[in-house]
């Protein structure tokens, strides 16, 4: 039997606030255990949240960015659940009137195909506290810092069919949160975590199987590792004759398995009603206009204004476009040239993002500004060095060893133009391979590669390769 799997992701974005979304506590990642948790973060008797309008901010800017609806009377719901570290026993979240609903992203998938996904709702809610059960002799510790961080939860329809499309969907919806400015996109530090709703069903029925959820994946190969055994594993229940149990499961990707956590809740084991704290969030057309107005290039804009302008390939686009700050890095080189788009292109893809993943830097640490790699670039553009030397040059500038003009001037790399300085060099390389030329011209014209690579050795990279392929066909063939 065939089957096919049904993925919807709820994607949990913190909002870039300095305090949080319902009081004035700190929002800074790394300080010490329960020192960012204030008496309305604990939800101590006497106090009352207050709303952040950074945060709704936040949360219209990202509608506007995935073409949804944008509701102007929106409710804050308690969430009603017990858990070490919930201190107030309920979540503030939003349940039947979320600020953002009927949106949609495109994912590009790897044969090229583009493919729709609806976004169910986005909706603001409080983050919980944090368990830690490492170095507590068998007990648990719990670091409130969290609780009360702003988030906004990001529920597709279950519209993927695949452990690739999960990702294409997360890194699409990572890529515009980080170009949106909404979020810092850290992974490592949860900032970035997802959900990911399973289930399989025989190929061609209609009604979707028991769903598994599969909680807090925060790296994009492990929601595909997770996703991929969690197929797996339902089809292997299956086919057995056995029935899928709707629960909440952990990944391990040391084991590379999902396991139990605990039975899956329904919306009616929450008891969700609205907060007698918090009055409705009532926003109209001209705040949301306002925030339209802040907007940036979005990721499928740039990306598409890439190829026509600058004559991209697709696959070029998408990966400078993949993030707002390598675009930027990008366009600046081009600018710092004055054009050469593909070659700065391929500068920045190849030798940049090689050196920069070697040290597992971002481009934002890059210790070579586009216009210092534009300097390297427009040095290639007017001959003054080879691409060869390029890689030379450009190794010492990452270095901070200098700008490209003093190091070539510094180190002796021009590139010699000079047609009589080549020929010399020809006529030394031709002298001392007898054996070589004479073969050549009985016939042997794969040997041409010989000369060049012999010619380029003696001047120490230094030849025009044009010049020196033009003159040594010359001298070859006379």
């Amino acid at each position: 039997m065939q089957w096919e799997p049904i993925i919807g992701l709820e994607i949990h974005t913190q909002l870039a606030t300095q305090s949080k979304i319902f009081s004035g506590a700190a929002t800074a990642y790394g300080a010490l255990p329960n020192t960012q948790a204030c008496a309305v973060d604990l939800g101590l008797p006497g106090v009352l949240p207050v709303l952040n309008e950074a945060a709704v901010k936040m949360a219209v800017k990202f509608g506007l960015g995935i073409h949804a609806d944008i509701t102007h009377h929106s409710v804050f719901a308690r969430k009603n659940y017990f858990y070490p570290d919930l201190p107030k026993g309920y979540q503030i979240s939003q349940y039947e009137l979320p600020i953002v609903t009927k949106g949609y992203i495109t994912i590009r998938l790897e044969d090229g195909i583009e493919k729709k996904i609806n976004i169910t709702r986005a909706h603001l809610e409080e983050d919980a506290g944090k368990s830690l059960h490492e170095d507590f002799q068998g007990m648990t510790g719990i670091d409130l810092n969290r609780a009360g961080t702003p988030l906004l939860e990001i529920v597709s329809e279950p519209e993927l069919r695949s452990a690739k499309e999960a990702v294409a969907y997360m890194k699409k919806i990572h890529t515009l949160v980080c170009y949106l400015g909404i979020c810092d996109g850290n992974m490592q530090e949860g900032s970035f975590r997802c959900d990911a709703n399973v289930s399989v069903r025989p190929l061609g029925q209609e009604t979707f199987g028991t769903r598994t959820e599969l909680k807090n994946i925060n790296s994009f190969r492990f929601v595909e590792r997770a996703i991929e055994y969690e197929i797996e594993r339902q089809i292997e229940i299956l086919e057995s004759g056995g029935t899928i149990t709707q629960e909440t499961r952990l990944f391990d990707p040391s084991k590379n398995e999902t396991r139990p956590m605990r039975s899956k809740e329904e919306a009616m084991d929450y008891r969700y009603f609205p907060d007698p704290d918090l009055l409705p969030l009532v926003i109209d057309d001209e705040f949301i206009a306002t925030i339209k107005t802040t907007l940036p290039e979005l990721p499928d804009t740039k990306r598409k204004r890439f190829i026509n302008e600058y004559q991209l390939s697709a696959y070029d686009a998408d990966v400078l476009t993949s993030s707002r700050e390598l675009a930027d890095y990008y366009e600046q080189t081009v600018q710092a040239v004055g054009g050469e788009p593909k070659l700065c292109a391929n500068w920045v893809m190849g030798d940049l993002a090689g050196a920069l993943n070697k040290e597992g830097k971002e481009i934002q640490q890059c210790p070579v500004s586009p216009q210092q790699l534009g300097g390297l670039i427009q040095r290639i553009v007017d001959n003054t060095i080879s691409g060869k030397i390029a890689k030379t040059v450009f190794e010492q500038m990452y270095d901070q060893q200098g700008e490209a003009d003093e190091i070539i001037e510094r180190s002796g790399l021009k590139q010699v133009t000079d047609t009589a300085s080549i020929e010399k060099l020809i006529d030394e390389v031709l002298a001392a391979n007898p054996e070589q030329l004479e073969q050549y011209r009985s016939g042997k014209d794969k040997l041409f590669g010989f000369f060049v690579g012999q010619a380029m050795k003696v001047s120490k990279g230094k030849a025009n390769p044009q010049q020196l392929n033009e003159l040594l066909k010359k001298k070859l063939n006379s």
